[in-house]
């Protein structure tokens, strides 16, 4: 993945001051080696600050009370883009050849961590394998390797250009302000179709599902595209900016619950 130019956050930008950025927890992605590594791409962190968000990167250690800890403090939750599925311990197969697996233990993190942030009501953006995450938590099915999966369909690898629809009648309609946009893709992978209370809100011009959103929740929305590789000043932005004002939205209700 690569690195855009860097985002100018003004001094006197979306928000009043630093105690007032909401706190968003990002997965990143997990390296492993002589020495493992937990990496993120600064075009999330910037993404998120230029939207007037703080980001705070979640490694994938610990158990339940660890997560459930950094959730306490946590007003959203980005899931960023990564590598492959481990399939079979998901009930969809065996893993196709061409994978490039997500370390396991750290697949089942970002599963633990989409479900949890999800229960707790916390605004959610999933991003290509964040997106899937989302979907696949839900039970969806997966299409592991494009385009064996579906002969002659249009790259959706190595940044390709492609327009995604958007249903009107949806939240990333609300969020981005547009029917139709162009998309930056890095995925062979993408889900089926996905289980009630999910539903798709954008598709690409063959049909293949790009944005997907929860019903009965106040802001969980996943897209397979790259919108921190586009410029801000779009619809892409648009949509980083809505997730970052529910994070905030959300702060006050949050702060209510628990000191109860």
């Amino acid at each position: 993945m690569g690195h855009n130019a860097p985002v100018k956050v003004p001094v006197n930008g979306p928000v009043n001051g630093p105690a007032e950025r909401p706190l968003i927890l990002v997965n990143g992605t997990l390296e492993l080696g002589q020495r493992d590594w937990v990496k993120l791409y600064a075009n999330y962190a910037e993404r998120i600050a230029a939207a007037g968000g703080l980001a705070l990167v979640l490694p994938p250690v610990g158990g339940p009370e660890h997560l459930e800890a950094a959730l306490a403090h946590a007003d959203g939750v980005l899931l960023t883009g990564g590598d492959d599925f481990h399939t079979e311990p998901l009930g969809l197969g065996p893993t196709h050849p061409s994978a490039v697996r997500t370390p396991l233990a750290k697949q089942e993190f970002d599963l633990r961590l989409a479900r949890a942030a999800l229960d707790l009501g916390l605004p959610v953006l999933g991003i290509c394998y964040g997106m899937q995450c989302l979907g696949v938590t839900a039970g969806a099915g997966l299409l592991q390797h494009l385009p064996e999966d579906r002969p002659g369909c249009q790259e959706h690898r190595a940044s390709a250009l492609h327009s995604v629809s958007v249903a009107d009648d949806s939240q990333l309609r609300a969020a981005t302000g547009v029917t139709s946009l162009e998309v930056i893709s890095r995925h062979h992978q993408a889900l089926s179709e996905v289980p009630e209370p999910w539903r798709v809100v954008g598709r690409d011009s063959e049909g293949l599902v790009e944005a997907i959103e929860h019903t009965s929740h106040p802001f969980a929305i996943g897209v397979q595209w790259h919108p921190e590789l586009s410029t801000f000043d779009g619809p892409h932005g648009r949509l980083f900016a809505a997730f970052i004002a529910a994070a905030r939205a959300a702060r006050p209700a949050r702060a209510a619950a628990s000191a109860r």
